[in-house]
């Protein structure tokens, strides 16, 4: 049985050698990285460029870097001369710490912090993949990779292709039946060119069987993706990982040398998403060599989709000098918590190491007043009976989810209805979330919210390139690089940086076409020597102030 750990003192000593925090949700971690880059610096431990801070996402890592310059900004404030500015900053545990000194310690801490939001730029804040390739890009003869080489986020166009290629030669001129149709063939190849490290299993099962065939052909569309990926000269983020994990093999590599000598203390964030060959990478390069805090959630390495990865995780655990977590949650009540933790505590997920820790709660009120139901946490279930079912019947999901979309809907319609107040302020709709595994799932919510007037919309569904505003977008830059072509001029005219209607273009002609023409021509100048962002605020100058 796991035992309750020591939780971690953001105030306490610095660790060193390897440190692994678990850390559950809302309990701070992206903070709690700030805070420890910045008592690094003010205390004289290291200089900011001597730090990697490794995170899982290209939004993770710009959100991370905001959090860690705020902090550093508020110690500058804090352990400077000027009074105004240090009375602007909350009296944290941490800024009470910093402050924790004689005159001439806070004012050497104030100098090292300064110099830190100088060169902050430069500060190696980045995911995993954006950190090896600046280490490639870096280590010249040292490491093996094509400087030439073109790095592409998304490889399925080429996977399709060898897919196609390949089904065909094996099957087109084949008297049997195909073995396997080609969507299986394209899911076969999608998981093992998704997943490189992973062993092809039954490595040595008969190539006649069925089962044989399929492992032949993922193996044959590995090794026809590497000739293709070669030829082409592109490169994935996989690749990016394995040429760094096999430049750092030799304990006398000098790709590992470079490393130690630039970072002496690594924090790696939402580490439960490191994948075997991210972490081969941090082991090989800084175990036993300097100071690795790794902040995770392990309850979250059970999703395979997110790329977690429990073996991994219990790996890079077994090999940590001090493992502590962060105790407090900063973001639910604390009757919310209290509900899920009787629910869950305890629980093993995935492993009897992955255990449910209790945590306390910084909102020991509750915050939402007046709700209709006022049960914290409440499981609802979907009964057979209200579908005229009995007994042992199955239920079809897709006669459930309907159900819950509509059950989902009423639901928040009557909270939103009860008058109901969070922290004060009357609740709106854009104070609930709804949260879904599918995307399908989050259209049907969104549809039920609507039928029942409750407006909502759909974060991060989709790509930005299918919004309304992209198409804007596209529509002024065909004109801008077109401005003689009146069909693009006058489509331009009707996007929001005109704000002009099809019937002023109607009544104004051709008048209003070389009006708005003859702005485009102007634009288009500022584009090619000022840039995109330039044209927008010459179109706020210009065109319609606010509607941009």
């Amino acid at each position: 049985m796991a035992t309750a750990m020591e939780p971690f003192d953001v105030c306490g000593p610095l660790p060193t050698g390897t440190t692994l925090l678990e850390a559950s949700a809302g309990t701070g971690k992206t903070w709690t990285i700030g805070a420890l880059v910045t008592r690094y610096v003010a205390e004289g431990v290291a200089r900011l460029e001597q730090m990697l801070v490794v995170t899982f996402g290209r939004a993770a890592s710009q959100e991370l870097r905001e959090r860690v310059r705020t902090q550093l900004v508020e110690a500058e404030r804090a352990l400077g001369d000027d009074p105004a500015l240090a009375d602007q900053v909350d009296e944290t545990d941490l800024i009470r710490l910093l402050r924790d000194c004689d005159d001439d310690e806070r004012r050497a801490r104030h100098r090292r912090v300064l110099e830190a939001l100088a060169g902050f730029d430069g500060a190696t804040i980045a995911t995993t993949h954006q950190f090896c390739s600046m280490v490639l890009s870096s280590l010249g003869v040292a490491g093996d990779t094509d400087s030439q080489a073109r790095l592409v986020e998304d490889l399925d166009d080429l996977v399709v292709e060898v897919v196609d290629d390949l089904y065909l030669r094996a099957f087109a001129y084949s008297a049997d039946e195909p073995v396997f149709t080609h969507q299986e063939a394209l899911a076969i190849a999608r998981d093992a060119v998704g997943d490189p490290q992973a062993r092809l299993e039954p490595a040595g099962e008969d190539r006649s069987t069925p089962v044989g065939r399929r492992v032949s052909f993922a193996r044959t569309v590995r090794e026809e993706m590497e000739r293709r990926k070669r030829r082409l000269g592109i490169l994935s983020y996989d690749d990016l990982l394995h040429q760094l994990a096999d430049a750092l093999r030799d304990e006398d590599a000098p790709a590992r040398a470079r490393m130690r000598q630039r970072w002496q203390i690594v924090l790696v964030d939402e580490f439960q998403d490191t994948d075997p060959v991210q972490w081969q990478v941090l082991d090989r390069a800084f175990s036993g060599h300097a100071t690795m805090v790794l902040i995770g959630d392990p309850k979250q390495a059970i999703y395979a989709f997110r790329g977690g990865d429990v073996t991994t995780y219990l790996q890079a655990a077994a090999t940590a000098t001090t493992r502590q977590t962060l105790g407090v949650n900063w973001r639910s009540d604390a009757p919310l918590l209290d509900s899920l933790q009787r629910l869950m505590s305890g629980a093993e997920l995935g492993d009897e190491r992955i255990v449910v820790h209790d945590v306390e709660a910084h909102h020991q009120r509750r915050r939402l007043v007046g709700a209709p139901k006022d049960a914290p946490l409440r499981v609802r279930v979907v009964r057979r009976d209200t579908f005229g079912k009995r007994g042992g019947t199955s239920l079809p999901v897709g006669l459930v989810r309907p159900h819950i979309a509509q059950d989902l809907a009423r639901d928040v319609r009557a909270l939103l209805a009860s008058g109901a107040t969070f922290e004060g302020e009357p609740l709106a709709p854009k104070d609930v979330a709804v949260i879904c595994y599918r995307h399908a799932d989050l259209a049907a919510a969104r549809a039920a919210l609507a039928e029942v007037g409750v407006p909502a919309v759909i974060a991060g569904g989709g790509s930005v390139f299918a919004t309304p505003a992209a198409v804007e977008w596209l529509t002024l830059l065909e004109a801008l690089e077109m401005p003689h072509r009146s069909a693009r001029v006058r489509a331009a005219a009707l996007t929001c940086f005109f704000g002009h209607t099809a019937a002023e273009l109607d009544q104004r002609g051709d008048d209003l076409t070389d009006e708005v023409a003859d702005r485009l021509r102007s634009w288009a100048e500022v584009l090619g020597s000022r840039g995109v962002a330039a044209v927008l605020e010459a179109a706020n100058v210009g065109g319609l102030p606010g509607r941009v």
